[in-house]
């Protein structure tokens, strides 16, 4: 395999229980209830083993902001990975598209993993979890733990703070900085043999972000802010508009981890308990 092609697959780790939509996608008070996937993306190429995001660990505070957030439906991102025979010690980078609990919870699970993540995102969370408990909107998804995980990593010399867009992180890999959902997310571009794929992390929840929503079946083509975050919607419609360039308006060449269609587009690759491993590439 080339060092510039990656072999891409999204698995599904956990789901949340009765997760309105409109608390994901502005717009959709009468759009009912889903139950939302969860999931990380596991690259390889030649002998490098990354993970776009980790999933979490029902552990600690880990399981307790899991029932916080109803997500009941859980199984080990670790167990997922045994699929590939891929062990925590052989994960070599992990690229993070931000820090909520649900997308860096196991990073402290890969021992020897190199770990990619914005600098402004990074600082940022240093900045709001000293702010005063009035402002714990910011950080109600961050889990504590998970940023001593990120420090112990750096002490380490093994957490790498990215400054803003960044080609070939490793080779074929590329991020570019979206803000909005926090002030320091990023999104992820794989170069793949179905060409350059696109992770969204959660600058996009749904299709809807991007094609805008539906009168009299068709939809508009408005872009629709996400509706949670702590960065603003201007940033998080500049950010769609980024990845909707990227990916030339082709959806199928966009990874939503939090996919409400479950990765129709894309072939299983396997199923375990319930949740799908999806190949990409």
């Amino acid at each position: 395999m080339s060092n510039n092609n990656w072999d891409v697959h999204v698995i599904e780790f956990a789901r949340s229980k009765d997760q309105p939509i409109a608390s994901l996608v502005q717009g959709t008070h009468e759009a009912g209830l889903i139950d939302l996937p969860f999931s990380f993306v596991l690259a390889r190429s030649g002998d490098r083993i990354v993970l776009v995001d980790t999933g979490f660990m029902k552990e600690g505070l880990g399981g307790e902001m899991s029932e916080s957030f109803g997500i009941p439906y859980w199984i080990s991102p670790l167990r997922m990975l045994e699929e590939f025979d891929v062990k925590p010690e052989d994960v070599t980078d992990i690229v993070l598209s931000h820090a909520h609990f649900d997308h860096m919870g196991s990073v402290y699970k890969f021992p020897n993993a190199q770990i990619y993540i914005q600098k402004r995102e990074w600082l940022s969370w240093m900045e709001a979890m000293a702010l005063p408990p009035q402002f714990g909107f910011l950080t109600m998804a961050i889990n504590p733990d998970d940023l001593r995980a990120g420090f112990t990593a750096s002490v380490e010399h093994r957490l790498t703070l990215i400054d803003g867009d960044k080609d070939n992180l490793l080779p074929g890999l590329h991020v570019r900085t979206g803000e909005g959902h926090t002030l320091g997310q990023q999104f992820v571009i794989l170069e793949s043999a179905r060409g350059r794929l696109v992770v969204s992390g959660d600058c996009v929840y749904a299709a809807t972000n991007l094609c805008g929503h539906k009168h009299d079946g068709k939809a508009d083509g408005v872009y629709v802010p996400l509706a949670f975050g702590v960065g603003s919607v201007w940033e998080q419609l500049k950010t769609i508009d980024r990845i909707n360039d990227e990916i030339d308006g082709d959806l199928s060449k966009l990874i939503i981890l939090h996919d409400n269609d479950r990765w129709e587009n894309l072939p299983l690759y396997r199923e375990i308990d319930g949740f799908k491993i999806m190949k990409a590439s």
